[in-house]
This record gives C-alpha cells, structure tokens and sequence, in this order.
C-alpha cells in the first residue's frame, strides 16, 4: 500500500523554458512535487524529459523560469544558475540514464565521495590530518558502508565497480546519490537495461527508500508498468510541452497522452 503523500511542496518549477539557439527544448513547463510523493515524467523519445532534469539540477541554466527547492524548515532555495555540487548540497541528487560511476574505484569508495558533500573537512584539514578529521573520516567510512547495507552491496565493498553486474552498478550509482543525504532524488531512466527480475527488485527499493527515508522521488522512465505501479503523480512532456498531469488512473485515460505515444497501450 503506498504511502500518502503530503500537500507541502519540495520542488517547484515554474515556467521552466530552455532555448538551444533556436530550438526549444521546453516551454514553459510547470510541475510540482511534494513531501513523500514519487512522481515520473514521461514522454516519448526526444520530449525534453532529460533536459527538465539537466535545469532542474545545475548542468544546465534554463532560458527562463523558476527552479525553487523548499526545505524541511519551510526555508526555499532557487536553484537558477547555481552550480550542480551547490545544487546537490541543498539536498537534490540525482543519478544518469548512462550510468556513470567512478570505475576504477571501489564500490566503498564511490560512496564515500557521495558523503563529501556532507563533511565538515576542508582541505587543510584533510592533508593535515588533524584528530577531527581522522575521526570524520573514520565515521564517512562506517557510514558508506551502511548504506552499502541497505542497498544489498555490502559484500562487493572492496570491488571495482566496473566489475560489478549491471543492476548492482545500477543499484549503486543509487547508492551513492543516497550518501548526500538528499530530501529529493532524481532517477534519470533506472530500469534501463534491466531484466524482469531486476525491475522487480527496483520497483521495490524505490518504494523502500520513499518509505524508509522519508524523501520524494521523481523518475524518468520508459517501463510504463514500473510507472503506473510507483506513482503518485505523472507530468507528460511532448516536443517540450507539459501535455497532462494527475494519477496513474487518470494518465491510462488522457486521450493526449495516448496521441502523443502513437496509441500504444500505456499501462502495459
């Protein structure tokens, strides 16, 4: 049974609009996300789904509108033009449809760099190596490898990750976004290249993580089944236009939203 989300907003978007020379990418998009709600963004190929996030989370400076994070304190943020690692510090994280985790690092390792948005340490303090700092350094280290716990990777701790199977990668490029301690993750398409299985297992922690860390998820994804039976709320986005929102119930029947996949069955 699904969690009832709150009505208080995390994340605000308002009128974002991102221009490529003369190609817009989107235009004048609204969406809102909640405390404790998963939301998806769907679309077609090509619709700006990556793009939204690419605005929402530093890497890209949109053209106009707002990005406005709101804290556990009611306290708000805008997010416009600032940098990704002072977007991350806010409290949103994020992980990419091309997995990109620090290959030739250890799986303990790749957390750990999650954690370093959250230490106190500057760089003094790391080459000089003071008790404090010896003393964070040995709590990153027990904290990376509790949340290794959590996500079932515990025991491949001192492997590469270029050497684990593709769904523990996927599960730990999640894994690291976690170690920032985010009120908002954003999953940019998890269930690609996954197995029956493996979807599974996903749908799983995604609710897992929702009810357990009390945080608000937003997920790019192309598995409608994985879709339909995670959210709360779907936005819709097509040729850069926010097309329909509302419940999974409601999306199944939106007659635009059917268009816009070519009549294929949504909910498959």
């Amino acid at each position: 049974m699904k969690n009832s989300p709150s009505t208080k907003p995390v994340l605000t978007v308002t009128q974002l609009t991102m221009n490529f020379g003369g190609l817009c990418a989107l235009d004048q998009v609204d969406l809102t996300i909640s405390e404790n709600e998963i939301v998806a963004l769907i679309g077609p190929n090509g619709a700006g789904k990556t793009t939204l996030f690419n605005c929402i989370t530093g890497i890209y400076t949109p053209t106009r509108g707002d990005v406005v994070l709101t804290a556990r304190d009611g306290s708000e943020s805008r997010l416009n033009g600032l940098k990704p690692d002072h977007v991350t510090a806010k409290g949103m994280a994020r992980t990419f449809q091309n997995i990109r985790l620090f290959q030739n690092m250890t799986v303990l390792e790749n957390v750990m760099i999650g954690r370093h948005c959250r230490m106190r340490t500057g760089i003094p303090g790391a080459v000089l190596r003071p008790p404090r700092a010896r003393a964070e350094e040995k709590k990153v280290i027990a904290d990376s490898y509790q949340i290794l716990e959590k996500f079932a990777l515990d025991r491949h701790v001192n492997e590469f990750a270029k050497n684990l199977p593709y769904g523990a990668q996927r599960r730990l490029e999640i894994a690291r976004a976690m170690a920032t301690e985010p009120m908002l993750l954003l999953l940019d398409e998890p269930a690609a290249g996954m197995n029956a299985q493996e979807t599974k297992e996903l749908d799983a922690m995604i609710e897992q993580l929702r009810s357990q860390e009390k945080i608000s998820i937003l997920l790019i994804e192309h598995d409608m089944k994985l879709v339909m039976n995670l959210s709360d709320h779907i936005f819709v986005v097509d040729y850069g236009k926010k097309i329909a929102q509302g419940t999974p119930m409601e999306i199944r029947k939106n007659p635009a939203v059917i268009k816009a996949y070519l009549g294929e069955e949504i909910d498959a």
